[in-house]
């Protein structure tokens, strides 16, 4: 259950050039609307003008509006992983980097200008993490009468909770020494939720 090898972090897999660009349109002019307006303000319609591209071509990207969020949280998410060289390589320090680039991500987003650090983060990031530990718990078997979405989606509130009081401490410690902290939580969470 502890997380590894999320495909879907360390690498983006061969998609044609044009829909990478297409993608990477709609989650810029996202970004962009985000420094102007909420999100809840922001129509898809908007997106698709800031992007200069169609309605039918965001749809044949994204269903909503959220969904591309969530690809743009991901985005960000992956960048600051690569940037810190940190690894999914193994379940072994695969937790930690993942409450380092939550607290990354987090310390990351409300320096950003006017809306974008209003944005709904806990939509975003957290969907994200979950995946991660989707991901990564075909390597692990279930305890019998564990729910395994019930442990993804706990796991990732966790790290997310912690990550956010993190932000607000007043004498805040590093986000290593904080990413150590949550992992000494969470970890034995998922070990117990998991068949050795």
């Amino acid at each position: 259950m502890t997380p590894s090898v999320p495909a879907s972090l360390p690498a983006v897999q061969k998609i044609d050039p044009r829909i990478l660009r297409s993608r990477r349109m709609l989650i810029d002019a996202l970004a962009r609307l985000l420094t102007q307006k909420s999100f809840e303000e922001i129509s898809v319609q908007d997106i698709a003008d800031e992007a200069t591209l169609n309605r039918a071509t965001f749809y044949l990207h994204y269903p909503d509006k959220s969904s591309l969020l969530q690809a743009m949280a991901a985005a960000r998410f992956r960048d600051l992983v690569e940037r810190r060289g940190l690894s999914f390589n193994s379940c072994e320090g695969g937790l930690r980097a993942i409450a380092l680039g939550v607290c990354d991500y987090l310390a990351a987003s409300p320096g950003c200008p006017g809306g974008l650090g209003k944005m709904p983060l806990e939509d975003s990031i957290i969907a994200v993490v979950e995946d991660i530990f989707r991901e990564g718990s075909g390597q692990h078997q279930v305890v019998p009468g564990v729910d395994p979405e019930l442990v993804f989606t706990t796991a990732a509130w966790a790290i997310f909770g912690a990550a956010r009081l993190w932000l607000t401490m007043r004498d805040r410690v590093s986000a290593e020494e904080m990413a150590d902290r949550i992992e000494a939580i969470v970890l034995p969470m998922l070990m117990h939720a998991t068949e050795r």
